[in-house]
């Protein structure tokens, strides 16, 4: 397991760090790409656990506020556009289901579907929400939008390392059992402390007051550990380990991303509101 593990972060890794030196548009790319095969693995999560759905319909819905995340300044708005349409649009297709039940069923289960993986689009908005960086910052030849990615890649990449580690060595204390057995608060807290220190090491890169990783950091940590257990809540609804066998030792693309679905909207509407 150990072994697979390893070799599939070998592959991993290299990729996300190309994607992030080639920037835009092939953040969007990947973003979509990633999102595409995440919404294929939350609709068959979703049919396991006794939901009926609509896969083509959500998938559709994901993709176009996905896109729409890479061009926010063609309309304003236009996400909540998209949700409203899609909305309106699953709602029609699960006309089609003779039995009421079943169609409201696939109308909620369809839309949940597909903004809850469209939510990997905030990746997208988060670069195009952040300010320039100034000449001075030290990771000035990074670029805004890569630079806040990273950041945001890195500070959830901390707090699930960090939270593992802390957790495997002094976690005893449990929380939230009935939805996953190896979360302790030794581990949350150790998840926190090592989520803000990264944060805090990019946002002086980035050339930011650093008092913004007191609330930035755990912010990132919170989130990232509520999209986690937001996935295995699905999972163990579904009865599944993992959401696919897609990646060798890592699960599915669901499993890697969980976190960022919660962290990215966050980090996004932080530094909108408070970063200049």
């Amino acid at each position: 397991m150990l072994r697979d593990r390893l070799i599939s972060a070998l592959i991993l890794v290299p990729v996300l760090l190309v994607v992030l030196v080639l920037g835009e548009p092939w953040i969007a790319a990947a973003v979509l790409v990633v999102t595409l095969l995440a919404a294929v693995e939350v609709f068959a999560l979703l049919r396991a656990a006794g939901y009926t759905v609509l896969p083509l319909l959500g998938l559709v819905m994901a993709l176009c506020v996905v896109v729409d995340a890479a061009a926010p300044a063609e309309l304003a708005g236009s996400s909540v556009l998209l949700a409203a349409i899609g909305l309106g649009v699953v709602g029609i297709g699960a006309l089609s289901l003779t039995e009421p039940r079943d169609g409201l069923a696939a109308w909620v289960a369809t839309v949940f579907g597909g903004l809850y993986v469209a939510q990997l689009g905030f990746v997208i908005r988060l670069g195009t929400a952040v300010p320039a960086l100034q000449p001075s910052a030290p990771l000035h030849a990074l670029s805004a939008d890569r630079g806040w990615i990273l950041l945001l890649v890195l500070g959830v990449w901390a707090y699930d390392t960090a939270a593992y580690l802390v957790g495997r060595r002094w976690g005893r204390a449990r929380f939230l059992t009935h939805i996953s057995a190896s979360k302790t608060y030794a581990g949350l807290v150790g998840g926190l402390v090592g989520a803000t220190i990264v944060v805090g090491l990019m946002l002086w890169g980035l050339g930011q007051n650093l008092l913004h990783a007191i609330v930035l950091g755990p912010l990132v940590g919170l989130a990232a550990q509520a999209g986690d257990l937001a996935e295995s809540m699905l999972k163990r609804a579904a009865g599944a380990k993992d959401s696919s066998r897609l990646i060798p030792g890592h699960g599915g693309i669901l499993d890697r991303i969980d976190s960022f679905l919660f962290a990215a909207p966050a980090v996004t509407l932080y530094a909108i509101a408070l970063i200049r």
